[in-house]
């Protein structure tokens, strides 16, 4: 095994949790030697400490868009690296309003954050973390890792981005949510891994019966904001990737449909190597 690679730590779709489901969307991405976190959804820091990674070592994460499923977990997590021997900065990349959300997140811990700072001697947290507001280009280069996004398509949010990881070796691409764009093609260009969202298209009403407090709009927002997994297949075909992840899956818990359904819905679209996406599955580079 080599060791650059990638853990899908959360790959369910969306925010709910159910009994005997997968948890929603968080990866690890190991390169050079740096660990980086791309989203923090519920479940984010237990799936890095199962992962072996002290989390006292945080020190890059990048959330791409404000879905909650997403960046929920953002702050618990920095704070429990906090309690965990955290001493140096952590930079955050994320869509403009993430800011927004770790100062009421630091507001709502206030009384802890004051308390332990006193009674247990540790460094302020609000001095740990910096904020850095994506946009689309080139977002940051450290350490051998250059890092670029591209905006999607995932309205009704503007500011949603997928990611290009890249060293002079290794371009790992996360589509992020979004629906089909060409854009993508170009940007995942020969990528050794392409980590893409997807739904399967004939589980979707039973989806939408299980939800319970959904309208209509839900499935219309499923139908413009994300992609197929023939869609996924497409893209990672025109973009000549070397390997297919199929992760963010709607639905990841229905126990009518499971990993050969998603094989099935690729097939005469991708004949590379697949990839569908569990909770800690971890793709060596």
């Amino acid at each position: 095994m080599t060791n650059d690679h990638v853990v899908l730590l959360g790959t369910k779709g969306g925010p709910a949790i159910r009994p005997g489901s997968s948890l929603p969307t968080s990866n690890l991405i190991c390169l050079n030697g740096q660990q980086i976190v791309l989203d923090c959804a519920l479940g984010v820091t237990k799936g890095l400490v199962d992962q072996g990674m002290q989390l006292k070592d945080l020190s890059l994460i990048f959330i791409s868009h404000l879905h909650s499923d997403h960046y929920l977990e953002l702050g618990p997590l920095l704070h429990t690296a906090w309690t965990a021997g955290l001493k140096t900065e952590v930079d955050i990349y994320g869509p403009a309003g993430i800011d927004a959300y770790w100062d009421g997140f630091l507001a709502s811990m206030k009384a802890d954050i004051d308390l332990r700072i006193d009674d247990e001697g540790r460094p302020d947290l609000r001095g740990l973390v910096a904020i850095h507001v994506v946009d689309a280009g080139d977002v940051m280069e450290s350490g051998g890792v250059s890092v670029q996004a591209i905006r999607t398509e995932h309205p009704p949010l503007v500011d949603c981005f997928a990611f290009a990881f890249e060293t002079a070796n290794t371009r790992v691409v996360f589509s992020g949510d979004t629906a089909p764009i060409s854009a993508l093609e170009d940007f995942a260009r020969d990528a050794d891994l392409l980590v893409h969202e997807a739904m399967l298209e004939a589980a979707l009403p039973a989806l939408m019966k299980r939800v319970g407090n959904g309208s209509d709009k839900l499935m219309d927002h499923w139908l413009r904001s994300h992609s197929f997994a023939h869609d996924a297949a497409k893209t990672a075909t025109r973009a000549r990737v070397k390997r297919l992840a199929l992760s963010h899956l709607i639905p990841s818990d229905d126990p009518d449909y499971g990993p050969q359904d998603w094989q099935d819905a690729v097939q005469g679209h991708w004949d590379g190597p697949l990839v569908v996406g569990h909770d800690g599955v971890r793709i060596d580079l």
